[in-house]
């Protein structure tokens, strides 16, 4: 009998201990999210893990490639990746990296020991590293220092030898809207 007391007891207290936690130990502060010494709601779009590849709509992605271009999520996880249907000259793929930790000196580093071709451009007064990879007019790199940390980067792959536009134009304008965001 006292066993049977002792487990009864026991589910109580568990179940006491569940609907405590359950019921009210949380609540919701209503009002806009501010940064220490700001006057400014924060942009969380670029503050989260795996959060990054919702910064561009599909929308937005689409049109800095062409007019008519549908993307569509092709792989999230390390990287975020969309394929561009319809894009000039036929498909290709869009990919966003967002590295927390990294910065503009390694990344140039980095792709110099790959033997790519970096050159260092402005996009909306940002310093952006452009990055070619040698005999591959298919594709184009731009990597910048985030709004926040890290560096982010887009790169553009058309199919190889189709008829495109210079994929650097399309990474520019990914790059311009992303950078655009922490403004």
């Amino acid at each position: 009998m006292r066993n049977r007391l002792r487990r009864g007891g026991a589910a109580l207290a568990a179940a006491l201990a569940v609907t405590a936690a359950v019921s009210g130990c949380g609540r919701e502060i209503p009002g806009t999210p501010l940064g220490v010494g700001e006057s400014q709601p924060v942009d969380t779009r670029l503050d989260k893990l795996l959060r990054e590849c919702e910064i561009l709509s599909h929308e937005q992605i689409g049109a800095a490639v062409g007019d008519g271009v549908v993307a569509e999520d092709s792989f999230f996880g390390a990287v975020c990746m969309w394929d561009l249907i319809g894009a000039p000259g036929g498909d290709g793929m869009a990919t966003l990296n967002w590295y927390e930790n990294g910065s503009l000196g390694n990344e140039k580093q980095t792709n110099n020991k790959l033997g790519y071709e970096t050159t260092n451009v402005t996009v909306d007064s940002a310093l952006v590293l452009q990055i070619r990879r040698p005999n591959d007019p298919d594709s184009c790199g731009m990597v910048a220092s985030a709004p926040d940390n890290g560096v982010i980067g887009w790169w553009l792959n058309y199919r190889a030898n189709s008829s495109h536009p210079d994929p650097c134009e399309s990474v520019r304008k990914l790059m311009a809207l992303t950078l655009n965001l922490a403004r």
